[in-house]
């Protein structure tokens, strides 16, 4: 197979991480509108995540948080984002870059992204499977099934609290294109 030089399916996964940093960037400057609320998953085993460390080590691979009532200081640049979230009552600051998110969902309106943030050290070494072509990421449509248990069990996930990872559905973009006959 050809070396793909341009690589199209990064700059398709770039642009869609532009959607999550303008939605998030929206809710910095404005707030959530109306029923919208944000369900993000990370890679907490990204180098570049910064949470605190009993959190890492009760999520050592991924982690799902929800920001829709109570969140702070949610501040986005153009490689993170960074946000405070209450966990058993106490605020703490979690600094998240784009590149360790996994997915993001705004259930509200049956919106879902989900990417590739694998532990791959180089971008030749991310790949779908045994057949050597790149991951391509996916636009999910449907609602979430349930929602994902809570991290913080006292917690409550309508209010801004850690969830551990689960719940949408999601549904390849190649669902959506036409078959060739």
């Amino acid at each position: 197979m050809a070396k793909d030089w341009l690589r199209y399916d990064q700059m398709v996964e770039d642009a869609l991480r532009g959607v999550v940093r303008r939605a998030l960037t929206e809710a910095a400057m404005s707030g959530l509108p109306g029923d919208h609320h944000f369900y993000i998953t990370f890679r907490t085993d990204n180098p570049t995540v910064r949470i605190p460390g009993h959190l890492k080590a009760q999520y050592p691979r991924e982690m799902t948080i929800v920001l829709q009532h109570q969140f702070w200081d949610l501040h986005v640049a153009d490689e993170s984002f960074g946000v405070t979230l209450s966990f058993g009552g106490k605020h703490e600051p979690l600094h998240i870059p784009f590149a360790a998110v996994v997915s993001f969902a705004d259930p509200s309106v049956k919106f879902a992204l989900q990417f590739d943030a694998g532990e791959a050290e180089n971008d030749d070494e991310i790949l779908d499977g045994d057949d050597g072509e790149p991951a391509e990421p996916s636009l999910a449509l449907e609602k979430p099934a349930e929602k994902p248990a809570l991290a913080d069990q006292r917690g409550d996930a309508d209010k801004g609290e850690a969830v551990a990872s689960g719940g949408a559905t999601v549904v390849a973009l190649d669902a959506f294109r036409k078959k060739q006959p």
